[in-house]
């Protein structure tokens, strides 16, 4: 048997250079995110189709304590049932979950942080194996493109949750394990021996989203995981498969290395169970970690009292255009990030203020009709071939979204219109293309609300300075995950750094190439601040992992 030393040293080099990322802020990626043949092989595409499929219209292989009969809830975005079964779990089946999610935490805790660490780096290592069935699994729960799927589901994923383990290794290891405690006296100095151990918190639970399913559950299951404490996973009942993969991958390693496999559980619901809220506020469950709406993140907030809770809620991503050294590039960028995955990411921006009077451009002073139309002509070169347009937006990934996209034109003036994609692949997908909708500083009834998918308000304002104002305002009171600047004025760019240090929140200036405001790298940008209304904490700095555990010391005389 492979034993947790063992895969701690197999592993350490990918640990110790993902810790020195971290340090740096440089660029590191430890899972390489082009699906090409050249990179995984030949047959790596076609077998993670087969592994994917494997799975449809079956049931899928784990047993989970408490569970009681089976559930299947998936849809595709791209037009079909996936028809998955999972051991369903309802709130009577709570006790019996909990209970058992407990009986490994003893001898996970005495294992130790090497230990811990190593099991949780292997595991990274069988999802990187499986990486092709990953991103289909992604792909056909949230409504990603395949590319993307693969990248942000499953690269990308894949480096966020090494780095939770990064940070949580560099936490758990600040405090020595044992010291030699001397005050010096008359005589023979006072001599102690202390000992200081690394105490998981209890129980954590993980709330899955639908968007994201791995990128925003692996950071927090794997800071929980490799601090000690057992892991309930609650998937979103749209997106369980890649979950259920990650929880298989889980306690395949761990009970290859001799540790309870119900370490890591798959809680499945019907969605009229509610179960989330049901663990939430359970006594054993003293972490929460959640990626969704305000409406239950504020009410976790407010009643799980009794755990740590980590949240990422809606916001309003902003961007503010004062003027540009290449309208064309910036118009071009701009139009990328609203198409996106069809604008279904938390980052992805919403508000544009821009003075009612112009932008001064390199091809003069640009009205706000012409900006509108600038980005109206980079969305057509962009998504004009149904073809190309369908790998850049995904589908869409509920009704909801369908509903705010058919109800936002009710107010303000439409400059672009959404228009229907027919996928070559998928006739039943649902595909939309963004709106950009125009607005006045005083519709702020309107912006100053999360309007979840493919929409965008181009709103005039009497001057920068006021755009600048009501950003930070804007933020301070409702949040945001991003914020980007356009201007060639340093003193336009000095007031924009100010506020978003107000706001407390990540400001992007003057993207022009092939970076955009809605991604982040890994190791060296973090994702949301935790300093405003929009998340209260961040992937990844060490106040998302340390309290995650306390160190707890035992002392004796020498």
């Amino acid at each position: 048997m492979t034993t947790s030393s063992d895969l701690f040293a197999q592993h350490r080099d990918r640990l110790d250079a993902a810790v020195a990322a971290c340090a740096t802020r440089g660029y590191f990626s430890a899972f390489d995110e082009s699906p090409s043949p050249r990179v995984y092989g030949e047959n790596a595409a076609a077998d993670g189709v087969a592994a994917w499929k494997s799975w449809l219209d079956g049931a899928f292989p784990l047993s989970t304590p408490g569970a009681e009969g089976t559930v299947a809830t998936e849809r595709s975005p791209y037009g079909f049932d996936l028809g998955v079964t999972y051991p369903r779990v309802t709130p009577a089946g709570v006790d019996a979950l909990l209970v058992a999610a407990e009986a490994g935490k003893k001898a996970w805790r005495d294992a130790g942080p090497e230990a811990r660490t190593g099991v949780c780096l292997e595991i990274l290592a069988r999802l990187h194996g499986r990486i092709f069935e990953l991103a289909n699994a992604v792909q056909h729960t949230s409504g990603q493109a395949f590319v993307m799927a693969f990248q942000a589901g499953g690269a990308h994923a894949l480096d966020r949750a090494l780095e939770a383990i990064a940070y949580a290794w560099t936490e758990m290891t600040r405090t020595p394990a044992t010291a030699l405690w001397e005050k010096p006296g008359r005589g023979e100095p006072l001599r102690m021996e202390k000992t200081f151990t690394v105490v998981p918190r209890g129980v954590a639970l993980v709330i899955g989203c639908n968007t994201f399913p791995t990128w925003n559950s692996w950071p927090g299951l794997f800071a929980s995981l490799v601090t000690g404490n057992p892991v309930v996973v609650k998937p979103h009942a749209s997106a369980v498969l890649p979950l259920a993969i990650t929880v298989q991958a889980c306690q395949e390693v761990l009970a290859e290395a001799g540790f309870d496999p119900n370490l890591v559980t798959l809680a499945a619901e019907d969605p009229a169970d509610k179960l989330a809220a049901v663990l939430a506020v359970r006594p054993e469950v003293k972490l929460i970690d959640f990626t969704g709406g305000n409406a239950f993140g504020d009410w976790l907030e407010a009643n799980a009292r009794q755990a740590t809770v980590f949240t990422e809620k809606a916001g309003v991503n902003t961007v503010v255009i004062d003027s540009t050294s290449d309208f064309r590039a910036m118009c071009q960028n701009l139009a990328f990030s609203f198409s996106l995955y069809s604008g279904q990411m938390c980052t992805a921006p919403q508000n544009v203020y821009l003075p009612e009077s112009g932008i001064a451009t390199d091809d003069g002073v640009k009205t706000p009709a012409e900006v509108g139309a600038g980005i109206e002509a980079a969305l057509g070169k962009l998504l004009g071939d149904d073809a190309r347009a369908v790998e850049l937006l995904g589908g869409v990934v509920n009704a909801g979204v369908l509903e705010r996209l058919e109800q936002v034109g009710a107010r303000g003036d439409v400059l672009v219109a959404s228009r229907t994609v027919t996928h070559p692949a998928y006739a039943d997908a649902t595909v939309r293309t963004p709106t950009l909708v125009q607005l006045s500083a005083k519709d702020a009834d309107v912006y100053e609300s999360e309007c979840f998918g493919p929409v965008a308000y181009l709103i005039t304002t009497s001057s920068t300075e006021e755009s600048i104002d009501l950003f930070r305002d804007t933020v301070q009171r409702h949040g945001a995950m991003t914020a980007a600047v356009y201007a060639t004025s340093e003193p336009v760019i000095a007031s924009m750094r100010d506020a978003a240090l107000d706001a407390g929140v990540a400001l992007s200036e003057n993207l022009l190439g092939g970076v955009f405001v809605n991604q982040s790298a890994a190791y060296s940008d973090f994702h949301g601040t935790g300093a405003n209304p929009a998340a209260n904490a961040s992937y990844t700095d060490g106040a998302y992992v340390a309290s995650r555990f306390r160190v707890v010391q035992s002392r004796r005389h020498v």
